[in-house]
Parts: C-alpha cells; structure tokens; sequence
C-alpha cells in the first residue's frame, strides 16, 4: 500500500515539475508556476519521509530529518526575503553550489556503503560509474559555483593560469583516466584513497575553470554549473530508483544546457571554450583603454525635451538599473512617454546583467509588459527607425569593438545595435569601464550624449520634466 502511495506522489511531483517548467516560460504564469512545482517537491519529501520502506524498515531519524529541514527553511526563507535584485546571482550561484555539494555528499556516502558491504566496485561497473559521475559533476558544480559567487560578489578577481586551456584539458584527461581506471579495475589502489583523490581533482577542475571567466560570460557560467547540478542530481534519482528526484535533475540538466547553448550562440562563442576555461579570457594585445576621444554631456532637462518629441524610443537596461533598483522609475517613465504618445520598447541581451533572464525578471517585477521586452534578435532592426535610444547601465553589450576591433577580448560577440538610432543617450555614474573591463568608442561617437548620475535620480528627474512638459 505504502510503495503504490509512494509512486503516485513521485509521478505527482514529477508531474507539477514539468507543469512548472512549462509556467516558467511566461512572466504572467512563471509566480504559478514556481509555487506549482514546489508544492510537488514538498509532496515528494514527505511521502519519502513518511512512506518510503526498505525490507519493512521505514525512515526513521525524524527528529534529525526535521530538523534540518526547519533549520534549512528558515534560512532560505530569510536569504530570500532579504537579498537584493543586484546580489540575486550571488545568492543563485551560491544556492546552486548548495545543490552540487549535496549531489557529491550522497555519492560519497555510497561509496562508503558501497563498500562496507563487500561489494567489489568492478563487479557492479553500472552503479560504480553512477556513483563517481555523480561526485565529479556535483564537486565541479560546488567548486566552481563558490568561485562564480566570489567573483560576483567583488571578492575574487579574473586570474588566468600560464597554459591554463592545456591544465584544465589535462584535468579532465585525469578524471577521466581514475574514474575508468577505478571502475575496470586496472587501479589498484585502495578504492576510498583513490575516490577522495578524485574528489580533489574534481575541485580542483571546478576551481580553475571558473576562475579565467569574466566579464559579460558570467550568466552562461551560471547556466552551465546550473546544469551540472541538475544532471547530478540526476545520477543521485537513478542510484535510488527516485522517480521524481531523477525527473527533475533531468529537467534541470536539460533546460540549463540548452539555455547555456542558447546563450553562447547569442555570444558567438562555443561552448567548448566555456569547458576548457578560456571563455570570457583577455585575448592577448586584447585593448582595455586604447579607445579615447571627446565625449559630450546632456542635461536632463535636454534629455527629456528629446524623448518627449520622439516618435520611438528604447530603453537598453543594464546591471547599472539593477544597483539604482531603478527599475519601478524606469517603468514609470515608460507610462508618461507613452501617455505623449511615444512609442517605448526595451531591449534585452542574452546576457546582460549578471545571470540569465537578469533584465527580465527586474522589469517583470516592475509590471513591465512582457510583450515590451524584445531581445536582441528582435529589436535590432527596429533601431535605425528609432528616434532615441536610452541605455541604462548597459556596456558591453553595447560595445562596437564586439564588432569591430579583433584585438578586443568581446570580438565577435553579437550587440545591441545602439549605435543605429538618430540619437544614443548612455547613463552612467561615470566613464569606468564595464564588467568586462574595456573601454566603449561608443561613448564618443558624436549621436552619443552621457547622462551621469544614479539611473534612479536621473530617471526620477525625467519623469518629472516631461509631466511639466506635458
């Protein structure tokens, strides 16, 4: 009775998975959606808890499985509450290193068990492989996401190894190498030294693969360890015939695979550069300041008086709205225009920001219309018939050099064609250079005006000149 119950709530929770998945796709239905898939992860865990038998014998240790889950739902539930739009992919890659750390912890533990049994790990070559794919992928994925958290959060810098493409290839041989040398029995070393030796290539792969990777390649980073997981999480359901645990790695692994294929094409990168550790590196002679000129200021005032007579504008946002949290003014600022009848769009780069769908989710919690939000494939040709483009906070992603300089480290990587529109306003605190680390020509171009200041101050004061223009 208690197995056909058990099934029944996995299939249940499998299902509410795929349903939210499918929810996530939209804005509208995406809050839905997330409340959707975890009330089935909240069905799957109890019924584990409460149903799950082996030879008779159920769960037990309730006090210690409750406990870490109060304790973990707090946390959680404060980190959520109180994090910032501008440190959400900090807390994302530090909860998704979370999710690779508890994928590596099963896989040592049975191993452990595995062998405290008497089982020898060359007779059962499936479940040995299972176990060990999951501690390599699940140690890649915490190593490396505790890197993508520092570097997000200002406390690691970029640093590229000499040869650092050749040693991280070599780990991966070396991986490889023990994990099959393990498994057909031709190490014959003792079989827990040689799984913690693996374990610490592992980290040590997961270290070094993130550690050169910068810039605007952060979000498929992210992507990429957030598939690792999921696939982690994956061998973890097989190793215990869990329907709904090995549905969801799939899941997981899955979107965030095609996601980080999708983002890399957007950047014309491959996604063998991002493996090897070279993705988002300076190539050499790559320029970082070489680009100069004579730029020219623009009041707000003036600002406002040109987005008010225009027939069209768009709005470019950045990582620079995420730390204003400007993103309420922006919309608000959408609404006057619109209500002069001007036509008003955003658009939104694969990547810009710090984690995939950053842009999108800071305008969709500011009741930005979906159907506003056109990415770059979309709205490019809409700009040469734009009067004034605004980018907020925005850079690399609108650097000509992507286009035009073959010595610059983001060469080749499709833009937003900003610099097609009649007049380019670009709002910045300051003339720093962007998160990659480059000097921007498009700042000096002579259709380009700069706006300094905090986006949320300056949007405020367009907003009110164009209702006293009104």
């Amino acid at each position: 009775m208690n197995s056909g119950l058990l099934s029944l709530s996995y299939l249940i929770g499998s299902v509410s998975f795929i349903i939210g998945l499918k929810m996530l796709s939209h804005p509208d239905t995406a809050r839905k959606g997330n409340l959707y898939a975890a009330i089935g992860m909240t069905l799957a865990i109890f019924a584990t808890i409460f149903l799950y038998t082996k030879d008779g014998v159920g769960l037990g240790n309730h006090l210690w499985i409750f406990g870490a889950l109060i304790i973990g739902s707090v946390v959680g539930t404060m980190a959520a509450k109180k994090v910032q739009m501008t440190a959400m992919p900090q807390m994302v890659s530090l909860f998704n290193g979370m999710g690779g750390a508890c994928a590596a912890i099963i896989s040592i533990v049975e191993f452990k068990h595995m062998l405290h049994t008497g089982a020898d790990i060359t007779n059962e070559p499936v479940m040995t492989t299972t176990i060990l794919l999951g501690l390599v992928i699940g140690t890649v994925s915490f190593t490396g996401s505790m890197i993508a958290f520092g570097k997000l959060n200002g406390n690691i810098n970029d640093k590229t190894l000499p040869l650092q493409q050749v040693v991280n290839i070599g780990l991966l041989v070396l991986i490889v190498v023990v994990l099959i040398g393990m498994v057909a029995g031709f190490i014959t070393a003792d079989s827990m030294t040689m799984m913690y030796v693996l374990l610490i290539i592992s980290a040590l792969y997961g270290i070094l693969f993130v550690m050169p990777i910068g810039g605007a390649d952060m979000p498929v980073v992210i992507s990429l360890l957030n598939s690792f997981t999921g696939v982690a999480a994956a061998f973890g359901g097989f190793l215990y015939d869990n329907s709904v645990m090995l549905t969801g790695g799939i899941l997981v692994g899955s979107a965030g695979t095609v996601l980080t294929v999708l983002m890399c094409n957007a950047m014309n990168r491959s996604l063998t550069n991002v493996i090897v550790g070279s993705f988002g590196g300076v190539k050499a002679g790559g320029s970082s300041g070489d680009v100069g000129g004579t730029y020219k200021e623009i009041s707000v005032t003036d600002t406002a008086v040109l987005m008010m007579y225009s027939k069209k504008v768009i709005i470019v946002p950045g990582y620079g709205l995420a730390v204003a949290q400007a993103q309420h003014t922006c919309h608000e600022l959408e609404k006057v225009l619109e209500q002069n009848g001007v036509d008003v769009k955003y658009a939104i780069h694969p990547v810009a920001g710090r984690m995939p769908g950053h842009m999108n989710v800071l305008l969709a919690e500011a009741d930005v219309s979906y159907e506003k939000l056109l990415e770059m494939d979309e709205i490019n040709p809409e700009f040469a018939q734009t009067d004034v483009v605004l980018v907020l906070g925005a850079n690399d992603v609108v650097n000509p050099a992507a286009k035009t300089d073959p010595s610059s480290p983001i060469y080749g990587m499709p833009i937003l064609d900003v610099e097609d529109a009649a007049h380019v306003i670009v709002n910045k605190r300051s003339m720093k250079p962007g998160y990659a680390g480059i000097e921007n020509g498009l700042f000096f171009q002579p259709k380009t005006s700069m706006l300094f200041g905090d986006a949320k101050d300056c949007l405020n004061k367009l907003v009110q000149e164009i209702k006293s223009l009104s």
